[in-house]
């Protein structure tokens, strides 16, 4: 959601913040703002509706707001419509101060309030513009002129969950940077002082960068970085090396970032299995979780929303199958409301390729509370949930800008697929062989993927042909059915087609009703134990005049029987057929949306790292 930039040192600052803001698009947008301090003392703010590159044409590509200090700001709309008045950056009353802001302010109604009836006007619907008016009221007030107080008094009163950039008019070249629950970076570039809320945004400048903790304030200067709490006293933090390469995060030659990031999933799983298989065996030691340990492990929670809760669905299967313990998953957003009651000695596995999803990050901390153990598993390192659990395994994946995730679903897979495998060699589960033939099954994973990439085009083909569909249903049974949620997510979230995922089992009580001649039905087949059922269940939609495509391992042929078109996929063990189904399926969502002539890696509506409830 909303991206972040602030610049200040001897460089123009407008141009650097839209070139900040251009790596942050992915994270998705309806309007853009900036925020300069200028030579008269002056902060000037320029916004727009709808894409960057209006406001980049405004500006002329940032030349014609000069100074040397500033912040910019794409904006997800929460409160009030996608407009001019409501994007960032807001000012206070006198224009004196400026703000930008991720996250919601919870109690704005009530500030807002308060401050209408001491003679405060307010111009927009957001919550956001509270927080300038409310830094206004303490600096020309209680605080008499000290940012610092001013923005303390103010974190005392605002609930919510923030990211804030502010400018002071009377304090030329100073930059503030806020944080409570979602995520800001600052660092320290040859020419200057940088924060954006996402790590594409700092890589041209800078690979060393901080991460400001919970309730914390950072001072930046074109000279200097300084830490504080919110009773003002003075912090310390250790720099973090951002390893990803910034051309990592540009398109490579690809039309898009989510073909690159496709095509990039082989190097991706191997990055996350790789470096913990040694001598043949599985090695977890960087989560400080000993055998006695696993072996005391009663139950199994896995949480995350979205694909990272798909994962949690396969994951499911493959913990209770090895490793014979039980394993609850559970959507993060779902999880702290409905109370739940979490056992003795069990443990919670924390999906997020951010590591910085609010009801995810949420959920982790309540687990905590409760006594339960967490491993992190998340991509960005030095990220909210990483630091907050109480072990973090991360997946390596490298950035990620579309937002249909590819790659951060896949290396999440394979997270847990080393974790279960683990369990259960520890515990004792697996029979004679088994375990060297899964490790075995893991390494081979990536070429598999790359064997599958090779017969994209077959894909292409098929969904030119089925780019007008009206809804999709995607079925399966077992681990298939955990296959057909992230299909069909992916095919809805960019392809805008009304699209559902059903165990197969289940169409027959109620879901059948919607099949008419014609509509899409993927029928997922990669378990054999599973397989005459799941053609049984296709076949039945196929009575209803469903058009079947067929998707299973090498050498099931008789699929074509049943089905209008047919992909194959590489055989592996089946707990881990997923990593392998998936891809056709992420084929498929993109080639669809190609043809409709869509965006595809910025989808209306959506947001790469959702940091709100």
């Amino acid at each position: 959601m909303c991206g972040i930039v602030g610049f200040t040192g001897a460089a123009q600052a407008a141009p650097i913040l839209l070139d900040g803001l251009a790596k942050l698009e992915y994270r998705g947008y309806d309007s853009a703002g900036l925020a300069v301090q200028n030579a008269a003392g002056k902060i000037e703010v320029v916004k727009a509706k709808g894409r960057l590159k209006v406001l980049h044409e405004m500006t002329d590509g940032g030349n014609a707001v000069p100074g040397s200090c500033g912040i910019g700001h794409t904006r997800w709309a929460t409160h009030g419509e996608p407009s001019v008045v409501n994007a960032h950056p807001h000012y206070s009353r006198d224009q004196k101060i400026a703000v930008v802001h991720n996250g919601i302010i919870e109690n704005y109604l009530e500030i807002k309030e308060r401050l209408v009836n001491r003679g405060y006007t307010f111009v927009s619907q957001t919550d956001t513009e509270v927080v300038a008016q409310l830094l206004d009221y303490y600096y020309t007030g209680e605080s008499a002129g000290d940012a610092l107080d001013a923005i303390s008094r103010m974190m005392l009163h605002v609930r919510g969950s923030y990211a804030l950039g502010i400018l002071f008019a009377d304090q030329p070249g100073t930059l503030y940077a806020v944080r409570k629950d979602s995520p800001l970076i600052v660092g320290q570039c040859e020419n200057g002082s940088i924060i954006a809320s996402d790590v594409p945004a700092l890589l041209k400048y800078t690979r060393t960068v901080y991460y400001i903790d919970n309730l914390e304030i950072a001072r930046l200067t074109p000279d200097s970085i300084e830490f504080f709490n919110i009773d003002k006293e003075p912090v310390s933090h250790e720099t973090t090396t951002i390893e990803w390469d910034a051309e990592a995060a540009e398109k490579g030659g690809y039309e898009h970032f989510m073909m690159k990031e496709i095509h990039e999933q082989p190097a991706a799983v191997r990055d996350t299995i790789s470096p913990r298989l040694k001598d043949g065996k599985i090695d977890l030691s960087e989560l400080a979780l000993d055998e006695e340990a696993i072996r005391t492990v009663r139950r199994v929670y896995i949480i995350g929303c979205g694909s990272a809760y798909h994962v949690g669905m396969a994951a499911r299967y493959v913990f209770e199958s090895l490793a014979r313990l039980p394993v609850e998953v559970d959507v993060a957003s779902e999880f702290r409301y409905r109370n739940p009651v979490l056992e003795k000695d069990s443990l919670a596995l924390v999906i997020s390729q951010s590591g910085e999803t609010a009801d995810t990050l949420a959920a982790l901390r309540l687990c905590k509370e409760r006594g339960v153990r967490t491993i992190g598993i998340v991509n960005v390192v030095g990220s909210s949930i990483a630091r907050e659990a109480d072990a973090t395994m991360y997946t390596w994946a490298g950035p990620e800008i579309s937002v249909a995730t590819t790659k951060a679903y896949s290396t999440q897979l394979a997270a847990c697929y080393l974790l279960a495998t683990e369990f259960a060699r520890v515990r004792g589960t697996l029979v004679d062989g088994q375990y060297e033939n899964l490790v075995a099954e893991m390494e081979a994973l990536p070429d598999k993927i790359e064997k599958i990439l090779a017969d994209k085009e077959r894909i292409q083909w098929f969904a030119s042909k089925y780019a007008n569909a009206k809804d999709a249903f995607f079925i399966g049974r077992g681990l298939d059915y955990a296959t057909a949620l992230e299909g069909s997510l992916k095919f809805k979230e960019i392809s805008y087609i009304h699209s559902e995922a059903f165990a197969a089992g289940e169409m027959k009580h109620g879901p059948i009703s919607l099949v008419e001649n014609g509509t899409l039905v993927v029928g997922i087949l990669t378990q054999p134990d599973l397989f005459e059922k799941s053609v049984s269940n296709m076949v039945e939609v196929k009575s209803r005049g469903a058009f079947l495509m067929g998707l299973t391992t090498y050498g099931n042929y008789s699929i074509e029987d049943t089905a209008g078109f047919t992909v194959y996929v590489p055989k592996t063990d089946p707990h881990f057929a997923t990593s392998l189904a998936v891809i056709p399926l992420q084929l498929l969502a993109y080639y669809v949306s190609c043809a409709k002539g869509l965006d595809v890696d910025k989808p209306r509506n959506l947001a790469k790292s959702v940091t709100v409830e």
